[in-house]
């Protein structure tokens, strides 16, 4: 594995006491994690050793055309497994697709629940088996810990090294009617077993490596700083800080450098342990709404908004900005200058990925950005965001980022 990072700081600057205090925390692992290029061939031994015989794939049309869900198929069935595949799942879940991959399962009586792709299948197969095991819809469990029976197990196979939502026990489902993004987590819907597989990421298309690759890097950057961070969120979240900036440009110039895959794809789960653990900001209170309005893919959006974000919130978390800035070997001579830093590495990696760095250029009209602004102070990540954000900041942040 390609990694350079130490998760002790070599700068001769000591870290300040701000940063490395030790804080309370309740850490409970959630899931057994297999990694190893090749290891998706595992899921049928490991689905039949923890009871499944009749097993929902949740997956989404094309990694057909990729192979791998054939791969995971055949792995099941070798294993003497009914496999019942549900591959109706599109970006950004809504409550339909959830509601209709359950009574799909329901119909076929299903005792088990993989999922096989981005975080999108993850979504939607945590969002089925709220609904198989506990009835209702998925808005009855917007919120944590809302459901009262006991769920099925799963495993998570994740085709891609971004939202890391294989390592949480979120299901971010979008509200039909209001398309804000409904988070619906409870530890039961958490998988039994994470499969990470980074041969199962070479498929990717480049400007998909380059947005998921962004996306778990901003939950890197802002799990790190968020007000319900801790010891245990905060180690994850810088060790997949150090892999990740490192790896990403490799995989844009190389896309079959498997070490480099592998390094992203544990990049990426372990920032969505630091979320798990810790939240997010207003990066992502920002990006829903512009997915939501105009279409805009979300690895893509976060990469737009994240240097804005990054300074916005540099004088209230520079420390911090200068332990991330100083484990990747760069100096900064001041508090401020840590989010300038931070920035203009995302800025370089917009540009290595081909993916625009404003939002006038993809389409997005100045008449709208009070709407996005006031739907954005709604989404539930906004108020972990380690400054205080009113409206009039998302829309500033808006405004910066239409270039």
């Amino acid at each position: 594995m390609r990694v350079t990072y130490s998760p002790t700081s070599t700068s001769k600057e000591p870290t300040s006491k701000a940063d490395s205090k030790v804080t309370s925390f309740d850490f409970s692992p959630l899931n057994r994690i297999v990694f190893g290029p090749g290891c998706s061939d595992q899921v049928g031994a490991l689905a039949r050793e923890l009871g499944g015989s009749r097993v929902l794939l949740v997956s989404d049309p094309g990694l057909k055309k990729a192979g791998h869900t054939e791969l995971v198929f055949s792995s099941l069935k070798k294993s003497g497994i009914e496999v019942f595949l549900f591959d109706d799942v599109e970006e950004n879940p809504e409550e339909f697709h959830v509601a209709k991959g359950k009574d799909f399962a329901q119909l076929n009586n299903i005792n088990f629940i993989v999922a096989l792709g981005g975080g999108s299948s993850m979504d939607c197969a945590k969002g089925i088996n709220f609904l198989l095991t506990n009835g209702g819809k998925m808005s009855d469990y917007k919120g944590i810990g809302l459901a009262k029976k006991p769920m099925l197990p799963s495993i998570g196979i994740p085709t891609t090294s971004g939202t890391g939502s294989e390592a949480q026990s979120f299901a971010l489902i979008t509200d039909s009617s209001t398309h804000l993004k409904m988070a619906c987590g409870d530890k039961k819907a958490a998988f039994k077993v994470c499969l990470l597989d980074p041969e199962l990421t070479i498929s990717q298309p480049h400007m998909v490596t380059a947005a998921t690759g962004i996306d778990a890097i901003s939950h890197a950057l802002e799990s790190y700083v968020s007000t319900k961070k801790n010891t245990v969120s905060q180690t994850f979240a810088r060790q997949a800080w150090g892999m990740l900036v490192e790896n990403l440009p490799i995989v844009l110039k190389n896309p079959s450098d498997i070490n480099a895959r592998g390094a992203m794809q544990l990049g990426a789960h372990f920032a969505g342990i630091s979320i798990e653990n810790s939240m997010l900001g207003i990066c992502h209170s920002c990006a829903n709404p512009l997915t939501a309005h105009y279409g805009i893919p979300h690895g893509i959006a976060i990469g737009i908004l994240l240097p804005h974000v990054l300074r916005f919130n540099s004088h209230h978390v520079g420390n911090c900005y200068n332990t991330l800035v100083t484990d990747i070997g760069k100096n900064t001579d001041g508090i401020g200058e840590s989010g300038d830093i931070l920035a203009n590495i995302i800025t370089g990696f917009l540009a290595l990925a081909g993916i625009p760095k404003n939002l006038h250029d993809c389409g997005v009209s100045h008449g709208i950005l009070e709407v996005l602004a006031e739907e954005a102070s709604e989404q539930w990540t906004a108020k972990f965001n380690p400054r205080l954000v009113l409206e009039k900041d998302l829309l500033e942040i808006y405004q910066l980022a239409m270039g």
